[in-house]
């Protein structure tokens, strides 16, 4: 067979480092000589579409028999800087079974993906994880017999009967996380000091079974991961393996990337390039789960999590003003004694300069007159409270605290309302697709109801000014 660089032209203006990509391609080739190539065009979770070389071809698997696997990956135009998207290709007589590795579709997610790193990763390697990953697991079931279960349902059924269960579940259960012990397990991605805080305000709240730190980053331990491990809290996990969030309820995310970006839109969009990386894997393995997003800026983190999980936008929220919230609140009450405004006071839109206390009730009045009084009232306390209020910086574990409290609610379903960052379209006349703090009702499934604030047009003004601000920069950043 001939070299793919000898039979198929790579475009030069659309893959960055096509002399290294070819190189490796001319490997895998000599290595695999049965993958054919070509250019197709892949469509992305977002609905967008780029045209990407792809090969497609057959890795041995020793799984009793041997047995070839089908598989297809897609190189991205970034390549050899960015993993390639792999998917299994079954024939028509071929069912997939999902597991550890393998989701519905076929996609294929290893730890070598998640960790991967030019030079040291290279696609012979990530092929070699592959087969080794199969061999423990065959992805896929001959369909010949509709009644003739696939080699690793088998294996689950025997693993459930030493478990003493005996019901023989549906293929659709094949390669679900059998910890069905840990009902209130929540993972926290980043071990940055902002994770690490979190992770001791759940574990001191007490809210979850289990708490998984998950570090995607390379290198060596950071202090505070490393003393984590010292000191060993009981039902605290730290791990690099996305497999260990499997089954997750709640899945905190608070990476930041660290690059040498110059402008703020480029600090966005390297953290954007970050969660391209984190995003699949974490909704791979815990489907269900509540994303909880305290990566900055939260508004479009939050909405970048929602894009790349395809989740509902109910399930994905960012903690946003909750801590304002509280904050506000608190001053109010105790403070400027002022309990019977506290209890109706929130801190809603974008967090930052730009954020604005609101109201979700009026106090019952006689006439118009009064009504005005009251809300000069309660302008003149709220101003007082929002100037306390300045002096206050939002520190690691301040926001941890903050993040216990909504994963407490979410858990134990506790119907509480917060101040969280979740969709604004239709509120308020937003028409964008746009995240901004609004009080909502939180339960097991995230977000239950949006609840209703005063009409207040300075309010809703403000509120329409960030999401026009927070829109035009959503526009500038490549999904």
């Amino acid at each position: 067979p001939c070299f793919f660089s000898d039979c198929f032209f790579l475009p030069p203006s659309q893959y960055k480092f096509r002399d290294l990509t070819i190189e490796e391609l001319k490997n895998v080739n000599k290595t695999y000589p049965n993958f054919t190539f070509s250019m197709n065009t892949y469509t992305f979770k977002d609905g967008s579409q780029k045209d990407l070389l792809n090969f497609s071809g057959t890795v041995p698997v020793k799984y009793g028999n041997s047995y070839n696997i089908p598989i297809r990956l897609w190189i991205l135009d970034s390549h050899p800087f960015a993993p390639p998207i792999c998917f299994l290709k079954p024939t028509v007589n071929m069912g997939i079974s999902v597991g550890k590795h393998v989701d519905a579709h076929g996609r294929i997610y290893l730890p070598y993906l998640q960790n991967w790193s030019h030079p040291k990763s290279t696609i012979i390697g990530l092929i070699k994880e592959m087969i080794a990953k199969f061999e423990e697991e065959l992805p896929l079931y001959s369909l010949s017999s509709s009644d003739a279960p696939s080699p690793s349902e088998l294996l689950s059924y025997i693993a459930k009967i030493t478990e003493g269960e005996t019901d023989m579940k549906s293929k659709s259960k094949i390669g679900e996380v059998k910890n069905k012990g840990c009902f209130n397990k929540i993972t926290v991605v980043g071990a940055g000091d902002l994770g690490i805080a979190c992770v001791l305000a759940v574990a001191a709240k007490g809210a979850a079974a289990k708490v998984v730190l998950l570090d995607p980053s390379e290198g060596a331990a950071k202090g505070g991961t490393m003393d984590l491990e010292i000191f060993a809290l009981p039902n605290v996990e730290i791990s690099k393996d996305f497999s260990a969030s499997a089954d997750s309820k709640v899945v905190v995310l608070t990476v930041n990337s660290l690059g040498n970006a110059q402008t703020y839109l480029d600090v966005i969009q390297s953290n954007v390039d970050l969660f391209r990386g984190i995003i699949p894997a974490i909704s791979h393995y815990s489907q269900n789960a509540v994303l909880l997003v305290a990566s900055h800026p939260v508004e479009v983190m939050t909405y970048v999590s929602w894009k790349l999980s395809a989740f509902p936008k109910s399930r994905v929220i960012g903690v946003g003003a909750n801590l304002d919230t509280e904050r506000f609140q608190y001053v109010l009450t105790n403070l400027l004694k002022a309990q019977v405004l506290a209890k109706d006071a929130w801190i809603i839109g974008e967090q930052g300069e730009d954020k604005v206390p609101s109201w979700t009730s009026c106090n019952l009045v006689a006439n118009q007159t009064e009504v005005m009084a009251a809300r000069n009232s309660r302008e003149k306390v709220a101003n007082r409270a929002m100037e306390v209020l300045k002096a206050k910086g939002q520190r690691s574990w301040s926001v941890g605290l903050s993040v216990a409290d909504l994963t407490d609610s979410i858990l134990k379903d506790k119907r509480k309302v917060h101040s969280v960052s979740t969709l604004a379209k239709g509120c308020c006349n937003i028409n964008s697709e746009v995240f901004l703090s609004l009080p909502c009702i939180l339960g097991t499934n995230g977000v239950i109801e949006m609840v209703k604030l005063e009409e207040d047009p300075l309010v809703q003004e403000k509120l329409q000014s960030s999401a026009g601000s927070i829109h035009d920069l959503q526009q500038q950043l490549k999904l």
